[in-house]
């Protein structure tokens, strides 16, 4: 049996994970992440690349910022958009995803024993 300890450790990892994984699920902003990973980018470029308005782009960086996904460069009086690599929440969430797969793991092995 898993000890309630990793359980509850993860349970957190995933309740720490919600918001990321909340706004990865949105179609629109999946497609600016791919778009901007082509290079940063400013919301005029952004938006002529995906046909979204002005507004509708910013606002969907914004959701990204916040997340801690993307950052901004300013650059005089443009900023630039691009995504972040060493993102804190991505690193918490590919460690929640790697803790949920050896505690799935370590189940199905357990089953397959008995």
């Amino acid at each position: 049996m898993t000890a309630p300890g990793e359980i509850r450790k993860l349970s957190e990892e995933i309740r720490k994970s919600a918001e990321l994984l909340t706004v990865l699920g949105d179609e629109m902003r999946q497609h600016l992440i791919l778009v901007m990973m082509e290079s940063g980018m400013r919301v005029n470029d952004i938006a002529a690349k995906t046909f979204l308005s002005r507004p509708a782009v910013s606002h969907h960086l914004q959701i990204l910022k916040d997340a801690g996904i993307i950052r901004v460069r300013r650059e005089g009086t443009n900023n630039y958009y691009y995504s972040d690599a060493d993102a804190e929440a991505m690193n918490q969430l590919i460690g929640m995803l790697k803790h949920a797969q050896q505690i799935m793991s370590e189940l199905s092995d357990r089953s397959g024993n008995d």
